[in-house]
């Protein structure tokens, strides 16, 4: 079986498991852009009127956007998931455009989690673009960074990892619908996650990005996929992760999402006070 080892712990996230748990705690308890509190396993008063679909979360070092992502993490810990269907960005391009796994272990600090083999191959059946492809996941940060995250507010599941080299509107169409068929043939929805991982707007003036940022994030709380890659592509917005963004936009949809809901947004100038060139982040869930 298959054991993809970390790529970039002690670099976007300690490589120590106290170290990365203080960090996780600290990113939940920041005042200013995380939760400002730490999770909790039982249902917020918040959380009882409504189901959650999935979030959109960033995948910066965790310096940067970690409270950031906490918010969405907060927001889930309540939720009763086994599974996690997640889809990032290739950052590097290598291997199949649209590549998942089909089983084995990923690793981080905080133990090791199992690849749900049945529904990959169950989500592969209905994807005309769906590759398995162990090495398209081999060096990068997308996914790897939200599983500590995920294991400290959840103790037992098991994910489903897709990147994309390629990101149009068809492929999130193609991915998103073969997505949400499976999780509603297999009877997952009350146990099944959805979690697009990216960054927004990369390396632009603060303001510019919150300006862009801010455009971009309205589609995604309408769920309007059609509008989303119009205003993409006229506003010229660097999100590295648009097509994951998108894909999940669609599944959640189809699940019974009726819109987003913005917990958090802020750029690493915001975290850094270094704002001539940033990188938007944003926390984002699907209910």
């Amino acid at each position: 079986m298959t054991k993809r080892a970390t790529a970039v712990a002690g670099m976007f996230y300690p490589d120590n498991t106290t170290e990365l748990r203080a960090l996780i705690d600290q990113s939940f308890s920041n005042q200013r852009f995380g939760p400002g509190k730490v999770r909790s396993s039982t249902l917020s008063a918040n959380n009882q009127d409504r189901k959650i679909y999935g979030i959109v979360s960033p995948h910066a070092g965790y310096i940067y956007s970690g409270a950031i992502a906490a918010n969405g993490f907060y927001e889930v810990a309540s939720v009763n998931f086994r599974d996690v269907i997640m889809v990032g960005p290739n950052h590097y391009g290598i291997g199949s455009w649209v590549a998942g796994m089909r089983e084995g272990t990923w690793e981080t600090p905080l133990g090791e989690v199992q690849v749900n083999s049945q529904m990959a191959d169950e989500i592969k059946k209905r994807s005309a673009a769906l590759d398995f492809d162990d090495y398209a996941h081999s060096r990068d940060h997308c996914l790897e960074v939200q599983l500590p995250f995920l294991q400290y507010v959840k103790q037992d599941f098991k994910i489903v990892p897709v990147v994309l080299v390629s990101q149009n509107r068809d492929i999130a169409l193609d991915l998103g619908n073969a997505i949400s068929q499976t999780v509603m043939e297999m009877n997952a929805l009350d146990s099944t996650l959805l979690l697009a991982s990216s960054d927004f707007t990369h390396y632009e003036p603060n303001s510019e990005a919150h300006k862009k940022d801010g455009e971009l994030i309205k589609t995604i709380l309408s769920l309007d996929v059609s509008r989303f890659y119009t205003i993409l592509e006229r506003m010229n917005i660097s999100a590295c992760g648009y097509g994951a963004i998108a894909t999940m936009m669609v599944a959640a949809k189809n699940l019974g999402a009726t819109r987003g809901e913005l917990l958090k947004y802020a750029t690493s100038g915001d975290v850094t006070g270094d704002v001539g060139a940033v990188v938007g982040y944003s926390s984002i869930v699907f209910v």
